[in-house]
C-alpha cells in the first residue's frame, strides 16, 4: 500500500482526522463525554494547566451539549459524539473537541459532510467571540457588503459583482479597504480570511481549517483546486464551480520526508479535515500558480490526495520568455474563454514542468 492510499483510508473508518491511539471511556446515549486519556504524555511529562479555566470552559460547553468528563485534558485533540448529528447511522465519534493548551479557549468541529457543526468558547467574557463559527452571521463578525472601491478593485481583475455576491465576499465594517473571504461549511459561517490592498493576508481567530469554497464541491466528482482565493473566483467566471482553494498558500519547497501521520500533518490539516468531500473525486485537477512554491504545493497535494487521480493545467506563455502565473492572470490578460480552454488542457500530473 502506498503512503498516499494508506492515507486515504477505507470509508468504513472513523472519519475524524485528529484521532491519537486511546481507550473510549463508556457513554450513554445522552452524554457526550470525553475519551479516557492518562494523565502524562508518552514522553512522561505531566499535563500542567490552568483548572479554573477549564472548568469555565467546561461550563460553557453544557448547554451546546457536550458533556466533559475529567480526563479532557488541554492540548490534545478528542473524538467524540456529535450532539447535533448524534454521529449518522454508523453512530461514529465524528466531532473533534481541543482545549488548546494555556485553556484561553476551546473549539470543536463535526467532519460528517452533512453536518459540519463547528465552534468555539472562550475562558473570559468576549461576548461575541464566544458565539461559535457556524452559529453567527456576517453582521456579527463586523462585515458588511463590498463599497465601490473594492467592487472597482474585482472588477479590475474581471471578477463580476454576481460571482462575488455567490461567494458572500465582503468587507470590514471598521475598514473599508481590508477584502473579507467568507469561508462556509453547509451554508453557515465556518471562518474569515482577510486581504488588505497591500496583499497582506490573516485570518480571523478560529477560524476552521478547512478550503475556501467547500460547499460548492458537496457532490462533485471532478475538481479544481487552486492557491488562492481569487484565483476560485477567476475559474467561476471561466465557468467552474466546482473549486475551492487552500487556505494559506504555498510551502517554500517539496518535504524530503515521509508523510507525517494525519494528527501531525498541521500544515495541510485543511486537505484531512475535508477528507470526506476530496474521497468522492474522482479527478482532482491542480491549477496552483506557475512559480516554485506553486509547485511544491501540487507535489504536496498529490502526495496526499493520490498522484493517481490528480491532472495539472500548464498555464500559457505570457511573451516568449515568461508564462502566466495563475488563474485570474490569464482570466485579466486573455479572458475567460482562455481560462476555460486552459482548465480543459489539463493533463495528467508529474512534477516536471
Amino acid at each position: 500500500m502506498s503512503l498516499s492510499q494508506s492515507h486515504w483510508l477505507s470509508r468504513s473508518l472513523p472519519k475524524s482526522l485528529f484521532s491519537i491511539p486511546i481507550t473510549y471511556a463508556s457513554i450513554s446515549p445522552q452524554t457526550f463525554c470525553c475519551h479516557s486519556l492518562p494523565l502524562s504524555t508518552t514522553d512522561g511529562v505531566k499535563h500542567v494547566f490552568d483548572e479554573p479555566k477549564v472548568q469555565i470552559l467546561k461550563h460553557k460547553m453544557e448547554p451546546l451539549g457536550i458533556t466533559l468528563d475529567n480526563s479532557c485534558f488541554p492540548g490534545i485533540y478528542h473524538n467524540l459524539f456529535c450532539p447535533k448529528c448524534k454521529g449518522g447511522q454508523l453512530m461514529e465519534r465524528s466531532l473533534s473537541f481541543h482545549i488548546i493548551t494555556d485553556c484561553e479557549f476551546a473549539m470543536w468541529r463535526c467532519f460528517r459532510p452533512t453536518c459540519g457543526w463547528a465552534g468555539q468558547v472562550f475562558a473570559d467574557e468576549r461576548e461575541m467571540e464566544n458565539k461559535p463559527f457556524g452559529q453567527m452571521d456576517e453582521k456579527s463578525i463586523g462585515l458588511e457588503p463590498l463599497g465601490p472601491e473594492l467592487v472597482a478593485f474585482f472588477k479590475e481583475r474581471l471578477i463580476s459583482e454576481k460571482t462575488l455576491s455567490r461567494n458572500a465576499v465582503m468587507q470590514l465594517s471598521d475598514d473599508k479597504n481590508v477584502i473579507a473571504f467568507t469561508y462556509k461549511q453547509n451554508g453557515l459561517l465556518v471562518g474569515c480570511k482577510y486581504r488588505a490592498m497591500e496583499k497582506r493576508f490573516w485570518q480571523r481567530k478560529g477560524t476552521a481549517k478547512v478550503l475556501y469554497g467547500l460547499d460548492d464541491i458537496t457532490h462533485a466528482t471532478e475538481i479544481i483546486i487552486v492557491e488562492g482565493e481569487i484565483d476560485k473566483l477567476s475559474l467561476e467566471e471561466a465557468g467552474y464551480q466546482n473549486c475551492v482553494s487552500v487556505p494559506i498558500g504555498a510551502p517554500g519547497k517539496v518535504s524530503s520526508k515521509d508523510l507525517p501521520p494525519i494528527e501531525k500533518d498541521a500544515a495541510y490539516q485543511y486537505l484531512w479535515n475535508c477528507k470526506a468531500y476530496l474521497d468522492k473525486a474522482v479527478r482532482i485537477i491542480l491549477a496552483t500558480d506557475n512559480d516554485p512554491p506553486g509547485q511544491a504545493l501540487a507535489e504536496e497535494l498529490t502526495r496526499r490526495l493520490g498522484r493517481e487521480r490528480c491532472w495539472q493545467v500548464r498555464w500559457p506563455k505570457k511573451d516568449e520568455s515568461t508564462f502566466f502565473k495563475d488563474a485570474n492572470e490569464v482570466l485579466k490578460y486573455m479572458g475567460a474563454d482562455a481560462l476555460k480552454r486552459v482548465v480543459e488542457n489539463a493533463e495528467p500530473y508529474s512534477s516536471t514542468p
